[in-house]
């Protein structure tokens, strides 16, 4: 009795009138109410998180003490550069026998015909393919300490992925050739690497060799051809003292042969094994523990929210002369993925990746702008536009709060399509090779919902020194330094930039930083100083986060006739912000008292872009329409005001050109940087002519 009173004490008269409420309320309004709660709670236990960042967002990187404002990764517990992270990998041969472990001897690469399946080879007959090719090439001559240089002048495909290999194996240097470089450069790089093997993939590739070294003295002795050829082609290179074979005839000659070849790489820690000549062209001497330490770097940025595995699939299609692709197919060997290789056309590279659905996706800026245009270009009525930006600012929001997907209403109602034509399976992203903007990243990460790294780099440091970190999805930096090294800014006076403003010239030491120039000692001092830093010839700036923003280049500065520095790139990534604009090539020197740019405008936007200001007509007809041009130049001298470009720093006069450079054209580098020398020479008389009434 007296516990029933406490009871009735007890009650609160609020509740009751609660109680009352409910049994006032119909059945059908209680299950509306029920199912309400439980949407709203699974909501709450289903809702995505945001993932957890490896490191405090707000302070990426760590100060090394020694006074010279050097920078390392949060994510060592210590000033020690990262060399490998797993301890059965330390050497690029030793990766390839890790990944063939863990994959259970699954698939390793594969290429496809048109219209069909792709076909693959398994990580074991991989091997027997590299030592069969490794051997003979030690029955021609070839060692690890006499005429140890392999060139490589092919397309991607498994074949050049296997004669690496067989260049590890037998601890010979792997020479990446193309013809892009023209034949005086190949020439050269021949020459410089006294190369006397060099496999090709087609006939015609092998005649460019021979057209090459015909008439002079040469090292050349053998070509070996992954694709068939003629007797005429074995003729002329009879002429020339070169011996033509089919690759097939020389694995089976070299699976006749026995050597002890499990000896052969027990030095590579040491031994460089990679000759990148670049564009210049110089030789970039690389060694295994340079390439094995980025790789690593990568895998350790990633590994709590990314765990790669033998289920992935990469998609190689950027070049395998250059040491970006070389690393990403290098982390997704350790792991046992495969690699899965473009057809050769870049025109059906889409058709490649809706057949192979790759997982990993390494892409350059170029290719996201066309992505970004393509997908704006559809949305052509002010409605479809009103929706896609709607959608991106929804999945922008997630995107700012950590959250990454592609499960979202946006993603099924807006994005989908985007994400199919990629294969519908890429969950990594990775860009690098040239600036890319904020808007185009940013816009990108949300609708593509998979995690997209930007890194900043060069061949002197294997591939790159920064990368940005998980969780940390804001635009306009390059990231923090990777693990297997440090970066500082070194004061550049002339033009302003000092270290202790954390600004200046960007310079790298670590684990991944080349051995120099082959043959080219004066080069190399130039480039790594007394205490080992490599000068990029960039100019970089700390943010307060400790993440490293590009601002300008050194290595392309002028100065005006008044006595102004100029630095054209810093302008130009201004300039290709505007809408209308695909690329830009901005000229000045100390004859002239201001800046004239030459114009590609972009054919997917401009006639949209025109449209909106009253202007109509082809894409060649608004080129040459004085209306349209004078509305890209007050465009971009708009962006370059809010950009804060002084005004000696703004252009005077454009002229717009319809045909985009290229690396075809021999106006960009393989790397797709601006071939500035070039460039003004090839528009030497537009330049002039804009001068010319300038002065009028």
């Amino acid at each position: 009795m007296q516990a029933q009173q406490l009871l009735n004490q007890l009650r609160f008269p609020e509740l009751d009138e609660v109680r009352q409420y409910l049994r006032s309320l119909s059945t059908h309004t209680l299950v509306g109410v029920g199912a309400f709660a439980a949407l709203t709670t699974y909501w709450y236990t289903t809702r995505p998180k945001a993932l957890k960042p490896p490191c405090d967002l707000k302070m990426q990187s760590v100060e090394v003490p020694g006074g010279e404002y050097a920078r390392r990764s949060a994510l060592l517990d210590s000033d020690k550069h990262l060399t490998h992270l797993y301890n059965d990998a330390k050497t690029m041969y030793e990766f390839f026998l890790r990944g063939a472990r863990v994959s259970n001897n699954g698939p390793c690469l594969g290429a496809r015909q048109p219209s069909q399946s792709y076909e693959w080879l398994s990580y074991s007959e991989v091997a027997e393919k590299a030592e069969n090719l490794g051997s003979a090439l030690l029955h021609r001559g070839h060692t690890k300490t006499k005429d140890q240089f392999i060139g490589i002048f092919a397309q991607n495909r498994p074949e050049w992925t296997i004669a690496e290999l067989a260049c590890y194996t037998f601890s010979l240097v792997a020479v990446p050739l193309y013809d892009t470089l023209g034949t005086e450069a190949i020439a050269y790089v021949i020459d410089k690497a006294n190369i006397s093997s060099i496999l090709c993939d087609v006939p015609e590739k092998a005649r460019l060799v021979l057209e090459c070294v015909s008439g002079r003295e040469h090292s050349v002795r053998t070509i070996i051809l992954m694709e068939p050829f003629d007797d005429e082609l074995v003729a002329k290179g009879k002429d020339c003292g070169i011996d033509i074979l089919s690759l097939s005839q020389v694995e089976v000659r070299g699976e006749t042969l026995t050597y002890n070849w499990v000896v052969c790489f027990t030095t590579f820690g040491t031994k460089f094994v990679f000759c990148c000549l670049m564009w210049n062209p110089k030789g970039a001497m690389l060694t295994h523990g340079n390439v094995a330490s980025n790789c690593s770097a990568f895998i350790k940025v990633i590994e709590d929210h990314l765990i790669l595995d033998h289920h992935d699939v990469h998609i190689s299609y950027l070049p395998l002369a250059h040491m970006f692709e070389r690393v990403v197919e290098g982390v997704i060997l350790v792991h046992g993925g495969r690699i899965g290789f473009f057809q050769g056309d870049i025109r059906l590279l889409m058709d490649d990746l809706t057949t192979l659905r790759p997982t990993v996706f390494p892409v350059v800026p170029r290719l996201l702008n066309r992505m970004f245009d393509k997908i704006y270009g559809q949305a052509n009525t002010s409605l479809k536009r009103w929706v896609l930006d709607f959608a991106f600012k929804r999945k922008e929001a997630e995107l700012l709060s950590g959250i990454i997907r592609r499960d979202s209403i946006w993603d099924k109602l807006i994005f989908r399509k985007v994400q199919a034509s990629l294969g519908g399976r890429v969950r990594l992203m990775i860009t690098g090779a040239a600036p890319v903007s904020a808007t185009v990243l940013t816009f990108l990460r949300a609708a593509l919902g998979c995690q997209l790294y930007e890194g900043y780099g060069q061949t002197e440091c294997t591939a790159g020194c920064t990368m940005t970190v998980p969780g940390d999805w804001t635009a306009g930096h390059v990231g923090a330094p990777l693990p297997c090294n440090s970066v500082k800014l070194v004061d550049v006076a002339e033009m302003n930039y000092l270290a202790a403003n954390g600004e200046g010239e960007v310079c790298v030491k670590g684990a991944n930083v080349f051995l120099g120039y082959l043959k080219d000692p004066e080069k190399t001092e130039e480039t790594i100083d007394a205490n080992g830093w490599v000068h990029t010839g960039d100019i970089g700036k700390w943010l307060p986060n400790g993440t490293l923003r590009i601002v300008d280049r050194k290595k392309h500065i002028f100065k005006l006739a008044q006595g102004e520095y100029i630095a054209p790139e810093k302008i130009e990534n201004i300039y290709t912000r505007s809408d209308a604009v695909a690329q830009v090539f901005v000229h000045g020197d100390s004859l002239q008292a201001c800046l004239v740019a030459i114009i590609v405008p972009d054919p997917d936007f401009l006639p949209g872009w025109a449209k909106k200001r009253g202007l109509e007509g082809s894409y060649g007809d608004l080129c040459n329409n004085m209306d349209v041009k004078k509305a890209i130049l007050e465009d971009i001298l708009k962006l370059g005001i809010d950009s804060g470009l002084k005004s000696f720093e703004q252009v005077k006069d454009i002229t717009l050109f319809t045909e985009m450079f290229s690396i075809q054209n021999g106006l960009l580098t393989p790397t797709l940087k601006a071939k500035r020398a070039e460039l003004r020479n090839y528009f030497r008389e537009q330049i002039d002519k804009l001068y010319s009434k300038i002065k009028m």
